[in-house]
Order: structure tokens, then sequence, then C-alpha cells
């Protein structure tokens, strides 16, 4: 082969090669970091880039894009020396490419180190309960330290968020008691108000309906006596109207002396001390004069003695103050039955066994 054609090839191959040196394409978000012999030069951007062949090589490549970095949980002792695992996510972002490969040698292992200590100091000054309630304070103590310690590292932690909290098996079913006592409590907190407010309305209930009823008996007491005292009132003011005779009075004053024993619970009878008086009321209306004419005739008899031709007239006034006294012994004998009937009906009603008066026992 001819050698210009074998030097000619060689020529071209290096040229091709260094072209290809030459030339770096970086893709979005990514950012390349160029070393000159050794020492930093620059950051490449996105795009098409041209570095020096042989002289600049690519010595980190880094992403700009936020990322997330789960923690393994680590062991952490509270204010109360109960030792609680916890376990964080990490959200950051590599703000300048340079410093995040030549301030730090690794700064995720970096960041996880500074994560821990940080959540040690923070975990420490608070109590168990404290810890499991007071998470967003933890999480902003803990943003604001990393994030004030890795911005030399150019890096900015955007979000840190606290994963879990594990204490240890025996608090762990501690605090299932507790809450299990407290669910406990509430609920019969809730059952006792459940009952209090039943009764509450149950005696509300109960006085309404007592107010009702005795509203209800007052009413109608007052509408019988009402009609009670218009009754007596017409009764009275018939009686007045019409002048009604003593003989009517009388009568009605003996007809109501058999109701006296009329009810079934009577176990004695009060008989009215104006009896005398209505048997004498009778003896003055049946009779022809009045009570005190019988002595006046008898007066007045004596002094016509002397006068053979009035003796009859003495004769018919005995005659007829007779007939009133055997009128009046007749309306009492007559009272006095009914009354005798009235006790024996009542106490016949109570014992069937015991005969009525003029009835004989069957056989």
């Amino acid at each position: 082969m001819d050698p210009v054609v074998v030097l000619a090839l060689v020529a071209a191959i290096v040229v091709v090669f260094l072209v290809a040196s030459s030339v770096r394409i970086v893709p979005q978000a990514r950012r390349y970091n160029i070393e000159r012999f050794g020492r930093y030069r620059r950051t490449l951007q996105p795009g098409l880039n041209l570095v020096v062949p042989v002289a600049d090589r690519i010595n980190t490549k880094l992403d700009v894009r936020e990322q997330v970095y789960s923690s393994d949980p680590r062991p952490v002792i509270t204010e109360d020396n109960l030792v609680v695992n916890i376990d964080t996510v990490l959200y950051y972002q590599i703000t300048d490419p340079r410093s995040a490969a030549y301030e730090v040698a690794d700064y995720l292992h970096a960041i996880d180190q500074l994560t821990v200590t940080t959540l040690r100091n923070v975990i420490g000054s608070m109590d168990l309960e404290e810890t499991l309630t007071s998470r967003e304070e933890i999480n902003s103590r803990l943003r604001a330290v990393l994030d004030d310690a890795t911005g030399k590292w150019g890096i900015r932690v955007n979000r840190v968020e606290i994963k879990a909290i594990d204490p240890p098996h025996t608090i762990k079913e501690a605090m299932e008691k507790q809450m299990r006592a407290e669910r406990d409590k509430r609920a019969a907190i809730l059952h006792a108000e459940g009952e209090r407010q039943a009764k509450i309305l149950t005696a509300e209930g109960t006085k309404q309906k007592d107010i009702l009823e005795a509203q209800g008996t007052q009413q109608a007491m007052i509408l019988r006596a009402d009609g009670e005292a218009k009754a007596v009132e017409l009764v009275f003011q018939a009686v007045h109207r019409n002048n009604a005779d003593p003989k009517i009075l009388a009568y009605k004053y003996l007809e109501t002396l058999p109701h006296l024993a009329s009810s079934d619970n009577n176990t004695f009878w009060v008989i009215p001390g104006e009896l005398t008086e209505a048997v004498r009321t009778v003896t003055r209306a049946f009779g022809d004069q009045p009570a005190a004419q019988p002595e006046a005739a008898a007066g007045a008899g004596a002094d016509h003695t002397s006068d053979e031709g009035r003796t009859p007239e003495l004769d018919a006034g005995w005659t007829a103050s007779s007939d009133a006294a055997a009128a009046a012994d007749e309306a009492e004998k007559e009272a006095a039955a009914a009354v005798s009937d009235a006790k024996a009906e009542a106490e016949a009603a109570k014992s069937p066994q015991t005969p009525r008066r003029g009835q004989t026992p069957r056989g």
C-alpha cells in the first residue's frame, strides 16, 4: 500500500477522534464538572458543549432535580429515657454542582449523619408523649439545622418528614391499654349522660302529665261546683218564687232520711238533730192549728165552761189536736221505719247471708 494513503487514513482517524473527544452533549437537568489536568475548570450546562481533547475530562455527573432520600430507622433516646426508632424522609436539591462535588466527599452520607445527630438533640429534650404529638415542630427544627449546614455544600433541603416513630413493644401495649381505657371512659360518660337525659325527660313528662291531670281535675271540680251552685240557686229561687207549702218542705226533708244509709261503705249513720223539729213541722202541716193552739184551746175551753152553749167547740178543738198528735206519731214511726230499712239494706249488701228485715231465711 502506498505510504501516503496510510498516513492519510491515520490522520483522518486522529481528526475524528479529536472531534469526538471535544464534543460533549449534556442532558436536561444534568450538570457535568470538567477538570483540566486535574483541576476544576467549569460546569457544563445542558446541550452541546466543546472541551479540549485529552486536557479536559468529566469528573462528576450530577442530577439537579429534587431528590428523595429515606434513611434507615435510628434509635433515639427521649427525655424520659425511652428508646424509640425514628426514620426520616429527606427532600433535597443540588443548587451548586461544584460545591456538591468538591466541598463534601459524600453529601448523602453527610446529610444522613447530620439528620441523626439533629434528631437526637431535638428528641432528647422531649418526652415520649410530646415526641408523638410534635412532629411538625420536629420537622421544622430539623429543616432549619440541615438547611443551614448543607448550604455550603451546594444543597438545599426543601423538606424533612418523620416517616415513623416506633416506641418499644411494652410502651405500645401500655399506650393501647391507655387508649382503650380512655375509650371505655368516654363510652361510660356518654352512656351515663344518655341515662341522665332519659330520666330528666321522663321526669318532665311525668310532671307535665301530673300538672295536666291536676288542672283537669281542678276544672272538673270547678265546673261541678258551679253546676251544683247553680242547681241550688235555681231550687232556692224556685222555692221562694213559688212560696212552697210547709207540708212539701217537711215531706222532702223526711224523704232524704233513707238516703243516708244508701252507700255500701257506711258503717254508721248520723241522724240529724232537727228530726224532732221535722216531726213537729209535719205535725203542724197535717194539723188544722199550730202546736201551741191546743193549749190556747184548752184555756179558752176553761173560760167558756160556764157557757153551756160553747161545749161543742171545745170538743171539736180537742178532736183536731188529737188528730195532729196521731199524724205526728205516724210520721215519726215512718221515719224510724225508713231509717231501719236503710240500715238493713246496707247490712244485707255487705253480708248477703244475713236475711233482710221482714224476710225468712231460706231453708
